[in-house]
């Protein structure tokens, strides 16, 4: 197993990637929308690979964004993270 240095994430850092989440869930909906109004895979080939491509990119980019603020969220040491977190 790898050395890795937990670095807690700047407090601007998280608040963009809170904001960029409803970006991505939007990318993704609207990338499944088209997917699905498409049924018949034949009339629009090009347009399905296209939507297809971007559901995927959407999602990759959208769990990125979860593993890193749950990471973020799991650095206790830390004391932006300390900041950050809500006192439950």
């Amino acid at each position: 197993m790898a050395f890795v240095k937990r670095v807690a994430l700047a407090p601007r850092a998280v608040r963009q990637l809170r904001r960029v989440r409803s970006v991505y869930l939007a990318g993704m909906l609207l990338s499944a929308s088209v997917l699905l109004s498409y049924d018949d895979p034949a009339r629009g080939g090009r347009q399905t690979t296209i939507a297809g491509v971007l559901l995927v990119v959407f999602a990759a980019l959208l769990t990125l964004t979860a593993v890193q603020l749950w990471r973020h969220g799991r650095t206790k040491h830390c004391s932006t993270a300390k900041k950050l977190t809500p006192l439950a």
